[in-house]
């Protein structure tokens, strides 16, 4: 897919920036790399590269957590939901009509990123966790399957619940991998996941894992209060880019 060495060295800036970004956020390696991906390539081939630095990124995220049992037991159906939403939404990426989508995805995670920083906050109780998380998980599937992102809605539902740091972060690492499970299947039952995407996916893990060190140590010199600010600013910035590339995309598109 890469046959020069500035291309190269472009891609693996790619992943370092996004590497970076998800090791402060705990999210966003994908909506920032597909994103600027999508600028060379079609955005089907831009996903299938991406699947496996999300994939083994989300499983350090995961693996790097407290609390892995006792969140896999909480989020099972929510997971669940995920893995039967997801194949739904690949038949729209592999369609290329994504356009509306994500400028949608991105003004929704603009508004709930401005929410976030105010002095009210959406508040789920753990008693109705039981026919929400599901119901959550399921979007989230189509969502992911539909433009290769996964943070909406299950970063703000996570964050309505009033979770920890740490836990916030395991809980989306333990979604992101599922969703990465789940869309690497579809991709691949529908012909998409290729072994030249394959061998490029593999070249994009060094420089992803780079920048994901790097964030991570940042993180952790974060106050709990300065992370959250910084989540929902990190909602804000993520949307602004994911509606405006699309906006562009869908103008160069018309023309």
């Amino acid at each position: 897919m890469f046959d020069s060495l500035p291309i190269i060295l472009f891609v693996g800036l790619i992943f370092i920036a996004a590497g970076i970004i998800k090791g402060v956020l705990g999210m966003g390696l994908p909506t920032f790399a597909i994103g600027i991906l999508g600028l060379a390539i079609p955005p089907v081939e831009a996903a299938a590269m991406l699947v496996l630095p999300s994939l083994i990124t989300n499983i350090w995220q995961l693996l790097a957590g407290p609390s892995f049992r006792i969140l896999a037991r909480r989020f099972a159906t929510l997971l669940l939901g995920i893995c039967l939403g997801t194949p739904i939404g690949v038949s729209f990426i592999t369609s290329g009509k994504t356009h509306l989508v994500t400028i949608g995805l991105g003004c929704v995670l603009i508004a709930y990123g401005v929410y976030g920083l105010t002095a009210a906050k959406i508040e789920i109780k753990p008693t109705s966790q039981w026919w929400v998380s599901p119901l959550i998980g399921f979007l989230t599937g189509i969502i992911m399957g539909a433009t290769g992102i996964s943070v909406l809605p299950v970063a703000p539902y996570f964050s309505a619940l009033n979770l920890k740091r740490e836990d916030m972060i395991q809980s989306l690492g333990l979604a992101f991998t599922v969703s990465s499970f789940a869309l690497a299947t579809g991709l691949w039952l529908t012909g998409q996941f290729q072994m030249t995407v394959a061998a490029s996916s593999l070249f994009a893990l060094i420089p992803a894992f780079a920048g994901m060190f790097i964030g991570q140590a940042i993180r952790m010199r974060l106050r709990q209060d300065l992370f959250k600010k910084c989540f929902f600013i990190g909602l804000i910035i993520l949307g602004a880019y994911m509606a405006l590339r699309a906006i562009t995309l869908a103008l160069a598109v018309s023309h």
